[in-house]
């Protein structure tokens, strides 16, 4: 799976040499197999970035490049052959070299030389890299901070991180305000990333309210990005991310429901509305949504009844028409009766 890893890219002055720096690996050995774990198939053009470094895009990006000792954040993983990687701190010159030719929200495919990767010997240790293996990273840089945060994510105290998530947090409030939900996201992202699972681990007290009181409302954008992009499931994990550490949080429940109600799934939609009013009994928004299931579900039931009474209907007035074609039947029998009686009685008088 991929993780939401924090890059700090530096480039040396007169050489021009790049260390990526990451935190959390992971490594899975064996054939490739057609779950996700191969490289993506791409048709666009291989953009030569340096004689041991290729790229071909893959979705465009926006706005600027990172520049020298900026913070990037991105989603990657990386192939070998037979091995599936992703690398834990170690001087990747290549790596650096694509990420610094990327643009926020790019996502990309780069091909890149042994010399430039785990060199001659490879890695025998962790992740496993066979010696003299070229490698394919598939990368999406989420975004970069400047140089004005001035440390790694990991050398900085806990009030300077949950700070730097807050502004992240807001850059995505302000884009999403202007119908940039892509942006926003991204923004959001970045947030999350300052306060990964083994940081929320550390904190007790004040200081895990402090990250949750953060953390939690970008979950919660994110989501209703999500919602406004038709990403419905991507949308629920988000909520669930924050149901779990707060299980009556009005605003999870009502987005959740907000998306399964989009995926037709009505009466799930409809307890986490109810569970929401519970937690939040004036708000409109929650009535409102629980009104408009309730006229769905009373538009259906008319509907069915139209249809099984057009059904049962048609049989009665079938009936009804057998009916009428008997009591004509006996009508005629009677009346035949009736001149076979005037008939023989007439026969008889005249003999």
């Amino acid at each position: 799976m991929d993780e939401s890893l924090e890059q700090q890219s530096q480039t040396l002055a007169q050489d021009q040499e790049n260390e990526i720096v990451t935190e959390g690996s992971a490594v899975v050995h064996g054939e490739p197999s057609q779950d996700g774990s191969v490289p993506p198939k791409v048709d666009s053009e291989v953009e030569v970035l340096d004689e041991k470094v290729g790229k071909q895009i893959i979705k465009e990006g926006h706005g600027s490049k990172p520049s020298k000792y900026s913070t990037c954040f991105l989603h990657y993983r990386a192939w070998t052959k037979h091995v599936v990687c992703e690398t834990e701190k170690k001087e990747m010159a290549g790596l650096a070299i694509g990420v610094f030719s990327m643009k926020s929200g790019e996502r990309a495919l780069l091909h890149i030389g042994w010399e430039l990767g785990y060199g001659k010997d490879g890695n025998f240790s962790f992740p496993n890299v066979p010696p003299m293996a070229d490698l394919l990273y598939e990368v999406e840089v989420i975004g970069f901070d400047e140089t004005k945060e001035g440390k790694a994510r990991s050398d900085m105290t806990v009030e300077e991180r949950i700070g730097a998530a807050d502004r992240r947090k807001m850059d995505g409030n302000s884009l999403f305000k202007e119908g940039k939900l892509e942006e926003a996201m991204q923004q959001y992202e970045m947030a999350i990333a300052y306060m990964g699972d083994d940081f929320m681990f550390q904190l007790y007290g004040k200081y895990q309210d402090m990250a949750l009181a953060v953390k939690n409302p970008c979950h919660l954008n994110m989501a209703a990005c999500l919602i406004k992009l038709k990403r419905y499931d991507e949308a629920i994990g988000h909520c669930n991310i924050v149901l779990t550490e707060e299980e009556k949080n009005p605003k999870a429940l009502f987005r959740r429901g907000k998306a399964k109600a989009e995926l037709g799934q009505m009466d799930a939609a409809r307890d986490d509305f109810r569970k929401a009013q519970k937690y939040a009994p004036d708000d409109n928004a929650i009535r409102r949504e629980l009104r408009a299931i309730a006229e769905q579900e009373k538009a259906v039931y008319q509907k069915q009844k139209e249809m099984y009474k057009g059904i049962f209907g048609g049989r009665e007035e079938s009936g009804a028409r057998a009916k009428s074609r008997n009591w004509l039947i006996m009508l005629w029998q009677w009346l035949v009766s009736l001149f076979s009686r005037i008939f023989r009685h007439q026969r008889v008088k005249a003999d």
